[in-house]
């Protein structure tokens, strides 16, 4: 009698042992799981911001600083910039701080010498990332200040305004849908700034010198 229930004990103790064990073992690996995708959600979503490398010297040479924010002021992290990587996403990098000054667009790539490969010398000081867009694009340029006066919008690229409005002064702008790039002069060349989604009630809120705009393109993914 005495043997049947240490026998009957001993496989209680061990059902409960393997009942403990099991759950214990489920436990770590669902913990690990979750460490996993943890991971991976952060390392997609630092993929989605974008990532940016700053050299000091030509051919990702000298000291660097890495961002994936705007930065109105780079100045306090280095006082010379000759190349720059771009490891995901795509930035707007300006020659003065508070993202004024010539802009410039980079996308995903490497630039061993900014002045041969950008057009930029050393002296960069400010850099706006720029956000994935996967909506509808839409833009309305107006003739005068204020958003007043003779309206066109566009939901597309355009290579030539003056050819398609009659039409290349216009004092302000706003931007409903997506991120644009706007050029001075026509086919995407000169001067470039960035137009971000909001109101720009003067030429001069978006970087112009002159309220002369050339062409007009969508950030996308193919550009």
């Amino acid at each position: 009698m005495l043997i049947k229930c240490f026998l009957s004990c001993c496989q209680s103790w061990s059902s409960a042992i393997w009942v403990l064990h099991h759950q214990f073992m489920t436990t770590r690996i669902k913990a690990r799981w979750q460490a996993v995708e943890s991971t991976e959600r952060w390392n997609h979503l630092s993929t989605a911001m974008g990532k940016i490398i700053f050299y000091e010297d030509r051919n990702f040479q000298g000291r660097s600083h890495e961002s994936s924010s705007d930065c109105a002021d780079l100045h306090t992290f280095f006082k010379r910039c000759n190349s720059i990587r771009v490891e995901s996403g795509c930035f707007m990098v300006y020659e003065r701080p508070n993202y004024m000054g010539n802009q410039y667009y980079l996308r995903r790539g490497d630039y061993s010498d900014n002045q041969r490969v950008i057009g930029i010398n050393d002296c960069v000081r400010s850099c706006r990332m720029i956000p994935q867009h996967k909506g509808s694009y839409r833009v309305r340029l107006y003739e005068r200040f204020d958003m007043s006066g003779q309206m066109h919008e566009l939901e597309d690229d355009c290579p030539n305004i003056q050819e398609q409005f009659s039409a290349s002064d216009f004092n302000s702008c706003s931007v409903m849908d997506g991120h644009w790039l706007l050029y001075e002069q026509p086919n995407y060349k000169g001067r470039v700034h960035y137009l971000r989604p909001g109101e720009y009630r003067r030429y001069s809120d978006w970087g112009g010198v002159s309220p002369k705009v050339g062409s007009i393109r969508r950030i996308t993914d193919a550009n």
